[in-house]
């Protein structure tokens, strides 16, 4: 018919619309902040693990004043432009080097129950078998011996008896930009396709006391979806106190629908003792039971969030397991 594209017309402008929809920066891949808020979980179980990132670490300056990391010599220092800053949404973006649409999840999404999480291969998992030692040897006070599938180590011994509580990282303890930041606490320089560039953060408010105080309660594990040459400075400078006993980066997630998910299955601790503590519900779509939402923060150096949050952990961490206050926590 006249007026209508062939067939192949069609084909390859729908090729054209992938390939734009596919199109990012080389600088946002850096990040964990690819949050898309519009989640779709029809195939929940079909889930692939992200291959390893290789982490570059190095002995980082700490104290508890402005820091800047020195940049190796012979490096260049470029900033950092917004590639398209025309696709920001309105209101102050997810993070500066975010340029994707926020949309809220979907209500009707299906989630994965947390007394039958769904395997990697898409099948019913029977936890109870499979985890009654860990949860017979948490209940006796004993070290939990995860197997080598489970992303964290063995329970140490001054964290018998506590429950495991899951920190993200950007936007929930911190606030990073390409951009130079006149009060930034941090300077970090990342290395990008050979060039060194600096990453500007911003400590949340409160988050020192915050953190201080869920190390005394809780076994902190800080997850973020970032990946480890960007996150792994920060959390040697965020966290001064030892707070965090293990570090899991992007490549511990599982890449779902175009989201990063924070698997809480996957840690090795009994669920009904795991709280995550996040500010994009994607991480945590397979088990929003045990999430304590946050508000993203910026900069709003008023912000009291963290600090607020405090009187509720410690009441939590006396509960038998996390399940009841969560609930009222989230429905108040």
């Amino acid at each position: 018919m006249e007026g209508r594209p062939t067939a192949p017309a069609q084909a390859a402008q729908s090729s054209i619309s992938l390939k734009k929809q596919r199109s990012r920066s080389i600088f946002s891949s850096l990040f964990c902040c690819f949050r898309n808020y519009h989640v779709d979980t029809t195939a929940i179980h079909s889930t692939s693990v992200l291959p390893p990132v290789v982490e570059e670490n190095g002995g980082l300056q700490k104290g508890d004043q402005r820091h800047v990391i020195p940049i190796p010599s012979g490096r260049e220092v470029q900033p950092v432009q917004d590639s398209k800053p025309g696709l920001r949404p309105e209101g102050p973006p997810a993070s500066p080097w975010l340029q994707l649409q926020h949309q809220p999840p979907r209500p009707e999404m299906p989630v994965r129950s947390r007394l039958c999480p769904l395997s990697s291969e898409g099948g019913p998992r029977d936890y109870n078998k499979e985890g009654m030692l860990a949860r017979q040897a948490g209940a006796a006070g004993l070290p939990l011996q995860p197997s080598a599938k489970y992303l964290l180590p063995e329970l140490k011994v001054p964290d018998y008896g506590k429950k495991c509580m899951v920190i993200d990282l950007d936007e929930t303890l911190v606030h990073s930009s390409f951009k130079p930041i006149s009060n930034a606490d941090f300077i970090v320089p990342v290395e990008i396709d050979g060039t060194i560039h600096q990453v500007y953060v911003l400590k949340r408010p409160h988050v020192d006391e915050f953190l201080q105080r869920m190390g005394q309660l809780f076994e902190c594990v800080l997850f973020t979806a970032s990946l480890a040459k960007y996150a792994d400075p920060v959390a040697d400078l965020l966290d001064r106190w030892g707070v965090f006993r293990a570090r899991l980066f992007r490549e511990s997630c599982v890449f779902h629908r175009g989201n990063y998910v924070k698997d809480l299955s996957q840690l090795g601790r009994e669920l009904s003792k795991v709280i995550i503590i996040d500010n994009s519900p994607a991480s945590y779509i397979f088990h929003p039971e045990n999430a304590v939402p946050v508000q993203s923060w910026f900069d709003d150096m008023g912000d009291t969030e963290l600090l607020d949050l405090i009187p509720f952990f410690e009441g939590l961490s006396r509960e038998e397991d996390v399940y009841g206050m969560l609930q009222k926590f989230c429905h108040r």
